[in-house]
């Protein structure tokens, strides 16, 4: 990977050296400018193209325009035979082991990769499905939040609407406290007044009752027994006449 970042880079900047020192530059920039706490996009998890299962295929597209198809494969061989004509690399027995232990681990490779590989898929899944949910029920509950604080900004706009009813609500029990307290006076006042009328007219009916029952002793005390006699005799007689008058009128 880092070797296929090396040759890119360099073709890049061999194909246009004023455009490479400015990304230079501003590649310094960014190095000394503070961190950014944007989010950074995820690398890829699988690399570009390679051949023989080592070798990437930009290095032979950086030097196909200058030797052709088969510039690499010679530049290889002529490397390995001038390391072995100059014995900059001597082979002995640590070569051989190499070569098994390269052939081993290759056949490894090609024999369980595939299945190494789709477990750890499996497990990278397993581990972003895990974070996924965690990260939804995250999401939900600070929606659940924002819900709530919503309602409680709602809450407190209706707050003042509140306070005015809760303002007219002691008003009217103070109106309707002073109104009874007012009810209550009337009603004391006008027992007292009904208490003074009923004195007032006990004491004339008795004054009357000791009037009358004075007049009729005195009336009574001063009739003597001749003036009796003839009251009575003359009580007879006025009803002596009102019974023929009553006979009279019913023989009519």
């Amino acid at each position: 990977m880092l070797s296929r970042l090396i040759v890119v880079s360099a073709s890049a900047l061999k194909s246009s050296a004023p455009l490479g020192a400015g990304l230079i530059q501003a590649s310094r920039s960014l190095h000394t400018s503070s961190q950014s706490l944007a989010p950074v996009p995820p690398l890829p998890e699988k690399g570009g193209k390679i051949r023989h299962g080592i070798f990437p295929e930009e290095i032979f597209q950086l030097l196909y325009p200058k030797t052709g198809a088969t510039g690499p494969y010679m530049l290889g061989t002529g490397l390995a035979v001038y390391m072995l004509s100059k014995e900059l690399y001597v082979i002995n027995h640590e070569t051989i082991a190499a070569l098994t232990m390269g052939m081993i681990i290759i056949f490894s490779v090609k024999k369980f990769g595939p299945s190494v590989a789709a477990f750890c898929d499996q497990l990278n899944e397993e581990k972003v499905a895990g974070v996924q949910e965690v990260k939804d029920q995250a999401i939900v509950a600070l929606g659940q939040a924002i819900e709530s604080e919503k309602k409680e900004q709602w809450r407190v706009e209706g707050r003042a609407m509140l306070f005015d009813a809760k303002r007219n609500n002691v008003a009217t029990l103070l109106e309707t406290n002073y109104r009874e307290r007012i009810h209550m006076v009337t009603h004391e006042v006008k027992r007292r007044l009904d208490y003074q009328l009923a004195l007032q007219s006990l004491h004339t009916r008795m004054a009357q009752e000791h009037m009358v029952n004075w007049v009729e002793k005195n009336v009574i005390g001063s009739i003597t027994p001749q003036q009796e006699k003839e009251s009575i005799a003359k009580c007879i007689t006025d009803l002596n006449v009102l019974a023929k008058a009553v006979q009279a009128k019913a023989t009519v």
